[in-house]
């Protein structure tokens, strides 16, 4: 298995670190995150991945209830409602992460549903809260 199937819209599992949580260095269990934008790097792609919850969100964050049909496409328990959190994230560099596993993917957002969350996440990744673990 390699890496090149994690491309925007991608679900995956990976220990996602809250932002919150940073200081203490201390990870969630596996969860299921969105590749978010892939970003090609000559010493390895840059990763931003976003995590999906089932808690709902507060109304100041960025985020987006998954609708049932991308629930089914992505592989998510389509019984549950479920959100993906844009206004936090983790950076990881493929190739030399000790969370990222090159295991197959979970499934896939449609690019009608995911293209216009990772666009606005671009436009305001300035002022969004993340975790960068490449180093």
């Amino acid at each position: 298995m390699s890496y090149d199937e994690f491309k925007s819209g991608v679900v995956i599992r990976y220990e996602y670190l809250w932002v919150r949580d940073a200081k203490r260095i201390e990870t969630d269990k596996p969860r299921k995150v969105a590749v978010g934008v892939r970003l090609p790097r000559p010493d390895g792609d840059l990763l931003y991945l976003f995590p999906i919850t089932k808690t709902p969100p507060r109304p100041d964050q960025f985020a987006a209830e998954i609708p049932t049909i991308e629930k089914r496409r992505a592989g998510l328990d389509i019984d549950l409602r479920l959100w993906i959190v844009l206004d936090e994230y983790n950076v990881e560099r493929i190739g030399h992460s000790y969370y990222l596993e090159p295991m197959p993917p979970l499934g896939a957002f449609s690019k009608a549903f995911f293209l216009p969350l990772a666009r606005e996440f671009v436009a305001r990744r300035k002022a969004m809260k993340g975790v960068d673990r490449t180093a």
